[in-house]
């Protein structure tokens, strides 16, 4: 059957590649990576012909097969009839869809017939799939999966991510990039992409020549089929959008693709992450399909076991533990491992060749080490996984904003030592005035202007000049009228009411966030009834961007009616105001 199997996906390929191409632009919604499995085992089991579909093949398909198959169940549920749909409609269209096929409308309205039921068998594996996590929760996914190293990565101190400046700069010294953009351009404009291969010989060998890629030796297999490295590059242009498609069967290099590397830091950054999971492009590549799917994640694997040794792992550690995990999640992981050993040297020769082509890792005196770009993927491959990681700027890099915005979220003792360690690298004057600005971005975040507020009145007399500067941003005013007169400066304005009032309905919007016991509390503190009614009296005047939902909290979690009852005369009253 594995024969079968890969003679199969190699005769799908370039059908595939080439759907892959049309969706993007005829069916940008559709999840065209679901369309493989279903391609694959039409032409397995239901027909000889790739492009003869008849109605009963759905069926077999989608119901007979794909619940013994399909590797993510939720996804398929959500997403492989509408992919299906969308691969039917390119046969049809791209004319594909052979002698002997049923009309694609009648097609259509059998996938509609066949939806719930597919659906619902998804939806019954993914029942199971719970039960079997209950009876064995430290199961994985895979070579690739993150989440049984979850508890390892949430304890990791804390990760120093670099800036974006540096960061961008890095991405334009990327050699993979650099040979997406070279293919793209080769590419040009309108080329025609075949039947048999996206390219054919003549045309591959050229594309093997601008990539610096030596002509493999005649064998048994087709040109098209041993030259694995020339289909990962391409795939990278797709995946960065330097390659676009162009109309039926046509393919274009996208009119920015000459620019890389693009100047503006923000575009670099973008580019590089749209590609970031090319990363898989890395596992080994073997004549057995199973085999490659033994060692599909390896690369994953790696990255996810030095970021766990803080950045940096010996080589021949990585080579055991990773030998040793492709033997347990997978029953033909060893013999995998040793038929990537004879092929490649070493199964790891592919990953870091790839990941080091990606500018994520360095190798030296076979020591693994991530590089600043490849921290910064691999926490956002761990973020994208919904597991926990303690990742900041570095002390010289982070911002204003960023220290303000970390330091809310951090308990007191870690928020005043990044504080006391972002002082030491920065002129206290200058310093005040960076955090002011920053709290004054947005009137509607109070926590960090409490923040910013705190951390500036710690540096006493020397903030001065910036608490003056505050008086004219609204937001801030209140706070540094309230410091200038508690420093004793003169002719400093005395504190108003309506400044007292918004660092009110500050404190308020915070305790807000924290939950009803605690907003009542905060209440609590401001007075009895009888001031609270009186506040309410006259509050409602204050311009704050929380005023109106301040109110309408107050009206329905206070227990005192008389309370309620001031509460929504004085959203009425600022409603009526603002109108």
């Amino acid at each position: 059957m594995t024969d079968r199997i890969e003679a199969a996906a190699a005769e799908l390929r370039p059908l595939l590649q080439n759907f892959i191409l049309w969706a993007r632009e005829n069916a940008p919604g559709s999840d065209s990576n679901l369309v493989g499995s279903v391609a694959l085992w039409h032409r397995l089991i239901a027909s000889d012909d790739v492009g003869r579909w008849r109605q009963s093949d759905l069926r077999t398909v989608l119901l007979d097969r794909m619940p013994q198959v399909v590797e993510d169940p939720d996804a398929a549920a959500d997403g492989m009839v509408p992919a299906v749909r969308a691969y039917l409609t390119f046969l049809s269209e791209s004319d594909r869809l052979a002698k002997g096929s049923a009309p694609l409308g009648d097609l259509l309205a059998e996938l509609d017939r066949l939806e719930d039921d597919f659906v619902d068998a998804m939806e019954d594996l993914v029942v199971e799939e719970d039960e079997d996590d209950e009876y064995d929760e430290e199961e994985s996914e895979g070579l690739g999966d993150f989440e049984p190293f979850a508890d390892e990565l949430s304890e990791l101190p804390t990760i120093r991510l670099r800036p974006d400046s540096e960061l961008a700069e890095a991405t334009r010294r990327t050699p993979l990039i650099s040979k997406a953009r070279d293919l793209a351009i080769w590419v040009g404009s309108e080329r025609r992409v075949g039947e048999t291969s996206l390219l054919d010989d003549a045309e591959i060998t050229e594309a093997l020549a601008v990539l610096g890629i030596p002509v493999p030796e005649k064998g048994d297999k087709s040109l098209a089929d041993s030259v694995p490295a020339l289909w990962n590059i391409w795939n990278l242009a797709i995946d960065l959008d330097f390659l676009q498609p162009e109309g039926e069967d046509t393919v274009s290099i996208d009119a920015d693709t000459a620019e890389w590397p693009f100047e503006e830091d923000d575009d670099a950054l973008d580019a590089w992450m749209a590609g970031l999971h090319s990363i898989d492009y890395g596992d080994p590549e073997l004549a057995d399909e199973e085999a490659t799917i033994a060692l599909s994640g390896l690369t994953r694997a790696l990255l996810v076991r030095v970021l766990l040794a803080t950045g940096s792992k010996p080589l021949a550690e990585l080579r055991t533990e990773l030998a040793e995990a492709a033997a347990e999640y997978d029953d033909l992981g060893a013999e995998a491992w040793a038929a990537a050993t004879a092929q490649y040297g070493d199964p790891l020769n592919p990953v870091l060749d790839w990941l080091a082509g990606y500018g994520m890792v360095e190798v030296e005196h076979d020591q693994v080490r991530l590089t600043p770009l490849g921290m910064e993927g691999v926490v956002h491959l761990v973020d994208e996984a919904d597991i926990e990681l303690d990742a900041r700027p570095a002390i010289d890099a982070m911002t204003a904003l960023d220290l303000l915005s970390f330091g809310s979220e951090l308990p007191e003792e870690e928020a005043d030592a990044e504080f006391e360690a972002w002082m030491e690298l920065r002129a206290p004057e200058q310093a005040a005035r960076d955090l002011l600005e920053a709290a004054a971005e947005d009137d509607a975040n109070a926590l960090i202007r409490v923040q910013a507020a705190s951390m500036v009145g710690s540096l006493g007399e020397v903030a001065v000049p910036a608490w003056r500067e505050a008086l004219d941003e609204p937001s801030l005013r209140p706070y540094a009228a309230t410091h200038l007169a508690q420093l004793g400066v003169e002719d400093a304005p005395t504190p108003t009411q309506a400044d007292t009032h918004w660092l009110i309905l500050d404190m308020l919007t915070i305790s807000a966030g924290l939950g009803r016991p605690e907003f009542v509390s905060s209440l609590d503190d401001i007075g009895n009834v009888p001031n609270l009614v009186s506040l309410l009296e006259v509050i409602w005047k204050v311009p704050h961007p929380h005023l109106e939902e301040l109110l309408e909290a107050i009206g329905k979690a206070h227990p005192d009616k008389q309370v309620g009852k001031a509460a929504k005369r004085a959203l009425f009253k600022a409603r009526s105001g603002q109108n």
